[in-house]
């Protein structure tokens, strides 16, 4: 891959454990971080932004080949694989730090993100309308070791097994010509 096909987008879509999973599965997608954006406080920890008066989100920052997945591709899996039209929650996630938000980092992210939701807006007349923050990505704090490949590292886990197996069922049958290949 060479750097002009090296891109970042960053998401956030509620509990960054549930996103880092989807998005680890699909080709191009380089390395994930979980983390924490679009606030004030430098520097935050998990407590601070879980306590909601930071200003961020919890949001993964996916390095991402563009020769093997389009921006428009993990939009069209991020928008799938979280409700766009909560307002600050994701089903018992609640608070402004699970808010539905794209941080862009180029002007082309941008253009392309608010266009995605006004054909998302206009594609029916049924349906809340998507509520998906767009703002420039400005800084990006990674999130402590333990957040990062959470569902990898406890899939045992409660949380893992109700809320992210789901997901990723869901995204392996809706998506799977996006999916890695077991040798990738």
């Amino acid at each position: 891959m060479n750097d002009s096909q090296k891109q970042t987008a960053v998401f956030g879509g509620g509990c960054f454990w549930c996103t880092d999973a989807v998005f680890k599965m699909l080709k191009g997608v380089e390395s994930i971080t979980s983390g924490y954006a679009g606030g004030t406080t430098e520097n935050p920890t998990y407590r601070e932004v879980g306590g909601g008066r930071t200003g961020h989100a919890e949001v993964i920052s996916i390095d991402f080949d563009s020769s093997q997945i389009s921006f428009r591709d993990l939009m069209t899996v991020f928008f799938a694989t979280h409700d766009a039209t909560q307002l600050n929650r994701q089903g018992a996630d609640v608070g402004t730090q699970y808010r539905s938000i794209i941080l862009y980092t180029n002007e082309e992210q941008k253009t392309e993100a608010e266009a995605f939701i006004k054909e998302l807006n206009n594609s029916t007349g049924e349906g809340d309308p998507v509520v998906t923050e767009v703002a420039p990505l400005t800084k990006f704090y990674s999130a402590e070791d333990y957040h990062q490949d959470y569902f990898t590292q406890n899939p045992n886990q409660s949380y893992c097994q109700i809320v992210i197996a789901p997901k990723l069922q869901h995204a392996q049958k809706e998506f799977a010509a996006l999916l890695k290949t077991q040798s990738s």
